[in-house]
């Protein structure tokens, strides 16, 4: 491939076991070290070039060294980074107003990841149920079999995939798990709970489920959803920190549902890698209240600009029109490798660009197996678990790198199937 963009020399060859020493192995890493990035490229140490389609797990929105986060960066780091949430931040306050006036909700509280995000609104949740909703002994969420809601102990605990949660008992209490897509299920355990005087006070879902194999949630189910919500004045959150800000093709991915929710969250693409989370709410359940929920890093001058500038340049590039363009782009093609390779795979998934292609169960080939070959090929992909392959590039992948992925992709199939 050839590119304007290539990285200075290494002074020095990277060094794989000196990192494994320092570092927690709490990653199963691929062998290469990145280096440098420009748009949809990466550079390892070595000088080898990627077609990236991860964007950091569904993150860099607007790819790597895009010039209006060069220079949001260089000025904002230049006037102020950090003070603290004891003082009034003009960029917060800018960044919150954005998010409100093209959102369904009247508030929101900045932290710095999705986990983060997600346990503020089990906080709110909670603090609602007890402050708002009748007397009951104890409060439930239920979340989906197959979620994904972070890793500390209240989200691994909301994820329903005991993969996530193995070793780390006691769990926290006060969530249930039911399918997802499922709307009998849902019937039927609400009844069941209430029964046991365990009241149901919030539905937590993802709008497409990324973790859990790119599943897209079904418009009548969540129509249901939130006609039972509102019906049992139950709160419905929904978690869109990988499938929000633009990554669906709206900037959020209830817009596919057609519902609205009480409390939403978001983080990844927020501010197109730069750490950052936000829970969002309507005005009727925000019921935090000073010394209730804090975040010393959350919100900051540096990363509230940011922010604001991926947002704003969503817009000026109609980046959204992209999303939809590319993802059809990129979905037709995958349909065209199934068809070739029908006993490898079953079918295509997504919305946008966070897309998956689901590999046959009984097959031994697995996502991890096409994941390593493609990187050889100079091809990044990420896995959505052992049979989902996940597309997942920036935002401002063109026509010409969706083609090249899939020829890579069509050459590494010839090679392993």
């Amino acid at each position: 491939m050839s590119h304007s963009f290539l990285p200075d020399p290494p002074a020095q060859a990277f060094d794989y076991n000196e990192f494994d020493i320092h570092v927690m192995h709490t990653y199963e890493r691929f062998p290469i070290a990145i280096e440098k990035g420009q748009g949809c490229r990466l550079w390892d140490t070595e000088g080898r070039e990627y077609l990236d389609f991860v964007a950091g797990i569904a993150t860099c929105t607007l790819g790597h060294a895009h010039p209006a986060l060069i220079e949001t960066v260089t000025q904002q780091i230049k006037k102020l980074h950090h003070v603290s949430n004891f003082y009034y931040i003009p960029e917060q306050g800018a960044l919150a107003k954005w998010l409100v006036d093209y959102s369904c909700a009247d508030s929101v509280f900045f932290c710095n990841s999705g986990a983060e995000a997600n346990e503020a609104a089990i906080k709110l949740v909670r603090k609602y149920a007890h402050t708002v909703l009748d007397s009951f002994e104890q409060p439930v969420i239920l979340t989906a079999k197959a979620s994904f809601h972070g890793r500390t102990l209240a989200t691994i605990t909301a994820t329903g995939q005991p993969k996530y949660q193995q070793d780390f008992e006691p769990l926290m209490p006060g969530f249930v798990y039911v399918p997802y897509n499922d709307i009998k299920t849902v019937e039927d355990t609400i009844i069941d709970l209430n029964k046991r005087n365990n009241r149901v006070v919030a539905i937590m879902l993802e709008p497409l489920q990324g973790e859990g194999g790119v599943r897209p949630g079904d418009l009548e189910y969540f129509l249901r959803l939130r006609k039972i919500c509102d019906e049992n004045n139950i709160l419905l959150v929904l978690d869109e920190v990988q499938v929000g800000i633009g990554r669906s093709g709206k900037l959020w991915g209830y817009e596919y549902l057609e519902v609205e929710p009480d409390i939403f969250t978001s983080a990844k693409g927020l501010a197109g890698g730069i750490p950052i989370g936000a829970m969002m709410c309507k005005r009727f359940c925000d019921v935090l209240s000073p010394g209730t929920h804090a975040s010393t890093f959350g919100g900051n001058p540096f990363v509230t600009a940011v922010a604001l500038t991926v947002l704003e340049t969503i817009k000026k590039e109609n980046l959204l029109q992209n999303v939809q363009d590319r993802g059809e782009q990129l979905r037709t093609s995958l349909r065209v490798i199934t068809q070739k390779y029908p006993t490898l795979f079953t079918e295509v998934r997504g919305w946008g660009l966070i897309n998956g292609i689901e590999l046959k169960q009984e097959i031994k080939l697995t996502s991890l197996d096409i994941v390593k070959a493609a990187m050889e090929d100079g091809l990044l992909l990420a896995p959505a678990g052992p049979k989902v392959l996940r597309f997942v590039p920036p935002l401002i992948v063109s026509e010409m790198e969706v083609e090249q992925a899939i020829e890579i992709l069509g050459r590494v199939l010839e090679k392993i199937s």
